[in-house]
């Protein structure tokens, strides 16, 4: 099994795959990579499964260092790429000779970055999954400069691919498609989700993409203060706490809540709200 040594972390970084599905009843939500499409192409281009334990990177900032052959790809937000100072290429495949340093630079448009390694990230499961979850803490944590990352071994079917074409990420307003309810009824304008644009706020991670209003788009009104009994919430449920924000949730968002889902994004929409930065505008449109 070969290994990589973690140099520094930038802002987060931490090891994802597509989540622990089937324990919503014991209370653990599914977690995983939030930017599922960019964790799976990161996959294919090394030759892993598509679920294979990746490293998710908030922006960039990532330095790793080779300690045998090991061949990876970055995808996702297009953080640029440095193998001991050499540029490469966006969604490309990379192959790390022991010694060589991956450093990833941050990237100008978009959030997650996604770094496959052939053979994944070979650290324990827990309850069948090496995604880090933020909410409950379960699964690894996130790394840290002088963690040594083992890897598992590669598969024998290693794709012939340099670098996978991919469109650029949109810096400007986002579309994105919601379905209506179940909650809407609890607003006396529900219509106000879908009228104007919304700012992603500072305050976002992933638990949720927190919403302000922007310009004159009118603000969502609750016909009453009191709380709903708790009830399930699913990924991409648009929650409405009394302030009138709109969360967006992400992979490690609670399984639960009390305030009423307006709407619920769908479900091939996700990524690209994960990927959206603070400041930058979305207009929901119904789908």
């Amino acid at each position: 099994m070969s290994e990589l040594e973690v140099l520094e972390t930038g802002p987060l970084s931490l090891i994802q795959d597509l989540g622990r599905p089937g324990y919503l009843s014991s209370g653990v939500g599914v977690s995983g990579a939030a930017d599922r499409g960019s964790a799976k192409l990161a996959n294919r281009l090394v030759g892993n499964d598509e679920g294979s334990a990746c490293i998710e990177v908030l922006m960039g900032g990532l330095a790793l260092r080779a300690r045998a052959v090991t061949t990876v790809a970055v995808t996702g937000a297009p953080a640029p790429a440095l193998l001991d100072g050499i540029p490469m290429g966006h969604a490309s495949v990379i192959v790390m000779h022991p010694g060589q340093t991956l450093r990833l630079q941050y990237a100008q448009v978009g959030l997650r970055c996604y770094v496959g390694i052939r053979g994944g990230v070979a650290v324990p499961a827990v309850l069948g999954s090496r995604s880090s979850d933020t909410l409950s803490g379960i699964g690894p944590e996130a790394l840290k400069p002088d963690d040594v990352l083992p890897v598992g071994t590669g598969t024998k079917n290693f794709p012939n691919v340099d670098v996978a074409p991919l469109p650029a990420l949109d810096p400007g307003p986002l579309s994105v498609r919601v379905i209506a309810g179940p909650r809407e009824d609890w607003f006396t304008n529900p219509g106000a989700l879908t009228t104007g644009a919304w700012a992603v706020s500072p305050d976002t991670d992933r638990i949720g993409a927190r919403l302000n209003r922007h310009g004159d788009a009118p603000a969502l009104v609750r016909t009453s203060e009191a709380e709903l009994p708790t009830e399930g919430v699913a990924l991409g449920s648009i929650q409405v706490p009394p302030s009138g924000q709109p969360v967006v949730f992400l992979p490690d968002h609670p399984i639960s809540g009390g305030y009423p889902v307006i709407g619920v994004v769908a479900d091939e929409d996700i990524d690209r709200i994960a990927q959206a930065r603070p400041g930058q505008l979305i207009r929901f449109i119904t789908a």
